[in-house]
């Protein structure tokens, strides 16, 4: 009977265990290909102390044992050699029919990654202090939190994919992003009713602005979205009815392609009450609409309300525009500076605006076309100490 091996300390050592002269330890396994694969560690158990100068690791049996359980749940072993770029990209390659703008953003995050070290990691070698000193390192390096909350969007779930197809144990993405990261974006706040007037006078009377007043006016005052508004045409107006009959959204894609596009949820599909001084800017800006001898059609819909220079539909860029430009004259005439105005912040400006006014929150999560109440919820949070007041007092007059 041969006698069994040991180490320098006179252990007996298992089978595919043994220890080299440096007396570092080493296991020897096949894996599922046939092919021999090795792991070391300067400790046989988790109780030996580490000699001076290595660097801490678990014990070579703490490793058999993590080996065996990802045996046992049937992972591989090594996450398929797999790195955390090729697993976005693998991922990414079986979301099929996403709107242009969704793939545009897969396509910044593929970048980033690809210039990360991070991005070379294999995926069974990333823990979760890996996944939260990378996006630190991300906001360090300058990149904003929004862009940072894009990335772990798409990164997060193609580690869940990973788990799933039984690569690796557990996602090391999944922490709350807030507690990594500091919130660094500016919040787009509703601007007051007394500025969203001395915007909308000076627009008015301006003679270059004057030819965008109505259609801000209709932004300020239906909550709509800037891919909406530019999307709508003429016969998307019903004055009879007056409602405005939201069904699609314009989008204009990198290589300067025009589509249609589906509303940005199911619930982006509604019908929005139009005020009388809301159907009267529509009423205007059909009156003072060109007629064209050839009318542009993007995917079966024509008759759009704004044209560019080059007889095509505006789109959202143009209206920015327009309102970075205004916003920059007025500021630059009056010292009384006006804080940021752009079209989402119209869209912000009537829902907040409808929530002082009291309305029920259903009824304005539907105008907004929100598909999650807790969206529309969270524009009340905005509500300011005299709003909380006058609320108050109105129900102590009422009981």
């Amino acid at each position: 009977m041969s006698e069994k091996r040991r180490d320098n300390k006179n252990r007996i050592l298992h089978n595919g265990e043994s220890q080299r002269k440096d007396g570092r330890y080493m296991f020897k396994y096949v894996d599922e290909n046939g092919k021999a694969k090795y792991f070391y560690s300067w400790r046989l158990d988790k109780n030996d102390v580490m000699p001076r100068g290595k660097k801490s690791e678990p014990s070579l049996r703490e490793k058999e044992k993590e080996l065996e359980q990802n045996l046992f749940n049937g992972l591989v072993s090594d996450g398929a050699n797999m790195t955390v770029l090729e697993l976005v990209e693998k991922y990414l390659s079986l979301k099929t029919g996403v709107r242009h703008n969704t793939e545009a953003n897969y396509k910044f995050v593929v970048n980033i990654i690809k210039k990360e070290a991070f991005g070379k990691k294999r995926i069974d070698k990333v823990k979760e202090s890996d996944a939260k000193g990378w996006l630190i390192k991300l906001q360090d390096d300058g990149r904003g939190y929004s862009t940072i909350h894009t990335v772990r969007g798409v990164v997060r779930p193609a580690f869940q994919m990973a788990v799933k197809d039984d690569l690796i144990r557990k996602n090391p993405f999944e922490f709350q992003l807030a507690t990594v990261v500091v919130n660094d974006s500016v919040t787009r706040e509703a601007v007051s009713r007394a500025d969203e007037r001395r915007f909308l006078n000076f627009v008015k009377e301006d003679p270059h602005y004057c030819r965008y007043y109505e259609g801000m006016f209709i932004l300020f005052n239906t909550g709509l979205r800037i891919s909406e508004f530019v999307g709508l045409t003429m016969s998307d107006i019903d004055f009879e009815n007056m409602k405005i009959n939201v069904t699609h959204q314009l989008q204009r894609k990198r290589d300067m392609e025009y589509i249609i596009e589906d509303t940005k949820t199911a619930c982006g599909t509604r019908q929005v009450p139009m005020t009388e001084e809301v159907a009267e800017c529509f009423r205007r800006i059909i009156a003072n609409r060109p007629h064209y001898k050839v009318e542009p059609i993007i995917d079966g819909y024509a008759g759009f309300l704004y044209l560019d220079k080059d007889n095509n539909p505006m789109v959202a860029l143009h209206w920015e525009k327009y309102f970075q430009h205004a916003l920059e004259k007025f500021n630059s005439i009056y010292k009384d500076e006006l804080p940021k105005i752009t079209p989402h912040v119209c869209r912000h400006t009537f829902c907040s605006n409808m929530a002082k006014a009291g309305m029920n929150p259903k009824t304005l999560q539907y105008i907004m076309g929100h598909a999650d109440i807790g969206v529309t919820l969270n524009t009340y949070t905005h509500l300011s100490f005299d709003d909380a007041k006058e609320e108050m007092d109105r129900l102590v007059v009422n009981e």
